[in-house]
């Protein structure tokens, strides 16, 4: 119990200048000094549990919480600060402190301390407990990303790449990361543009032909995201999501497609498939929709008439005949699909309504 009485002895002063505010009454303080010592003796006299920590830290938010309703409804001036305006927030980071003395591995519990972190403000803290949880879990991809992400909202770009440079090389095949690290670059390159029109240069590189100029101008193409792009892991589940981060750049754009087109994948086949036939229209849509199709039939034979392919070109047959309104085209389509439908087992419900 002597920790218990330790952890007493620390609050005491605390507890007498939250009275003095009027924030809280004498009879108040004291039903907190006995909820807090009974939080401080189960973690004491039991082998303590997870929960144990997470009860004592939602105590103490409801604390801060109400201290700073308290204030407001009260008009309260603190001037300077005193011990009571930082201490329940401090107390929650002490609490995460021994909690994970405990639970190293809990990955969760880093979690939970980053984001009450995040939420007061406390930025430098932010940036410590992330390090420290990258260094026991290095091969957790959304650690990474939120110390980018970290470094970014505090002005680091570079920090934020090395950061996630790094977590790629332990986890290659992360999509997260490597959706990150896209929306990093594509809002360096963003950001080089407006400093570039701020300074009156140009960005595109004209007239001089200098190196300068030159490197410039494959920033302002987005050569340095198509790099990454062309670097990152195959994945069709990737690169569409990939197309919502650079749908404002049409290089980019075509950069993602070109990549979706490697992919093995029908699923990629189709979502290409599908780009080739929006905005045409006459006879160019006509040869776009009968060119996709038999593309999506070639990849459908293929994979050897597998469940997956012939799902997603069923699919494609629905999604393109909702693309189209000419009423051949449309049975064109819904020929294809049945026809695949009737030598298979899995349908979707338009292939099943065709038959």
């Amino acid at each position: 119990m002597e920790r218990v009485h330790f952890q007493q002895e620390q609050m005491l002063d605390e507890l007498k200048d939250l009275v003095e505010k009027g924030i809280f009454t004498k009879q108040e303080t004291k039903q907190i000094l006995k909820k807090r010592t009974e939080f401080e003796a189960a973690l004491v006299r039991r082998v303590a549990k997870k929960t144990d920590f997470l009860r004592y830290v939602s105590y103490e938010m409801s604390l801060e919480q109400l201290r700073r309703k308290r204030i407001q409804r009260l008009k309260i001036v603190s001037t300077p600060a005193t011990i009571s305006d930082h201490s329940l927030v401090r107390r929650q980071f002490q609490i995460f402190e021994r909690a994970l003395k405990r639970f190293k591995a809990d990955v969760d519990l880093w979690l939970e301390y980053i984001s009450v972190a995040k939420r007061e403000g406390a930025s430098t803290l932010v940036g410590r407990v992330v390090a420290r949880a990258i260094q026991m879990h290095p091969d957790n991809a959304s650690l990474y990303v939120i110390a980018a992400q970290h470094e970014i909202e505090n002005g680091s770009p570079s920090a934020a790449r090395t950061l996630l440079q790094r977590g790629l090389r332990i986890n290659a095949d992360s999509i997260p990361l490597w959706t990150e690290y896209v929306r990093l670059e594509v809002a360096f390159m963003e950001s080089l543009r407006r400093r570039w029109d701020v300074l009156g240069l140009d960005p595109k590189g004209k007239g001089k032909g200098t190196e300068e100029d030159e490197a410039r101008a494959q920033v302002m193409a987005g050569g340095i995201v198509k790099e990454v792009i062309g670097q990152a892991v195959m994945s069709s589940e990737l690169f569409e999501g990939l197309i919502a981060v650079v749908k404002d750049e049409p290089g980019l754009v075509d950069a993602v497609y070109a990549r979706l087109g490697e992919c093995p994948d029908t699923r990629a086949a189709k979502v290409v498939a599908l780009r080739a036939i929006e905005g045409r229209t006459g006879l160019a849509l006509v040869d776009a929709v009968q060119h996709a199709n038999q593309s999506m039939k070639a990849r459908c034979e293929l994979a050897g008439g597998e469940e997956e392919a012939i799902l997603e070109y069923t699919d494609f047959c629905r999604r393109a005949r909702e693309m189209v309104s000419d009423p051949a085209l449309r049975e064109y389509l819904d020929a294809s699909a049945r026809r695949v439908a009737e030598n298979s087992k899995p349908r979707t419900e338009y292939a099943a309504d065709l038959l």
